[in-house]
């Protein structure tokens, strides 16, 4: 392994165990270079390599830092957030937040013909930091297993993947402004731009969830890959 090798992994395994936090400043080059031994070029060109993979972030004049975790999905699909975090090497935990049966769908949407709605609230880690915050209601009369599962360690959209079969869904994604609810769940400003999705979920002609998802603006990609015609 070359000496340049050994500081990317020294790094990278540093920011995927969590030691080391999104924001959290990198030594600069020259402390690479005494620290392991090598000229600067080659701490250099470790940094350069970690901040092509996404990993770090270098500012000009300020140095080199962890990088926010960014998750890039597909526009169609039900992503499994904790599976697309485990795929960029972030580790995932769910904190539950309230869970309320018997509860109402917000007033804004109309799309919901559900009986009886399990509302779950909670907030998406990556690493130690927060990703997403999600609201999300599901129609017990299609999901009777819900009202039983506690979602205090698996978030319930993973849970409904596993367990319930859809066949029809709808997306809507907007900018939004941080809420002060979404702004203290993720730990930002009030008013910060963040993507909201917004999806419903069908099994035949029964509503299966209908959740909203907030990320900071700056996490979260969506990408489609198409071809003319």
């Amino acid at each position: 392994m070359t000496i340049e090798e050994r500081i990317r992994r020294d790094i990278e395994d540093r920011i995927r165990s969590g030691a080391w936090l999104p924001g959290q400043r990198i030594p600069f080059e020259a402390e690479l270079a005494t620290r392991y031994g090598c000229a600067r070029a080659t701490a250099n060109k470790a940094l350069t390599r970690l901040a092509r993979e996404g990993l770090i972030e270098r500012r000009r004049r300020a140095g080199s830092f962890v990088a926010q975790p960014q998750v890039r999905s597909a526009v169609v699909g039900v992503p499994d957030i904790a599976a697309l975090l485990a795929e960029r090497g972030e580790p995932h935990r769910w904190q539950l937040i309230g869970r309320e049966e018997d509860a109402e769908l917000p007033a804004e949407v109309t799309d919901g013909r559900g009986d009886r709605w399990l509302a779950v609230r909670g907030i998406h880690h990556a690493a130690a930091a927060p990703f997403g915050w999600e609201q999300r209601w599901i129609d017990c009369a299609s999901v009777p297993a819900a009202e039983a599962a506690e979602f205090a360690d698996v978030a319930p959209g993973s849970w409904l993947l596993v367990n319930v079969p859809w066949s029809e869904a709808r997306h809507r994604v907007r900018a939004v402004g941080a809420s002060p609810a979404t702004a203290a769940a993720l730990e930002i400003a009030r008013g910060s731009a963040c993507l909201q999705i917004e999806r419903w979920t069908w099994r035949g002609d029964r509503p299966v969830t209908y959740v909203r998802q907030t990320f900071p603006g700056d996490r979260y990609d969506l990408v489609e890959t198409f071809a003319s015609g």
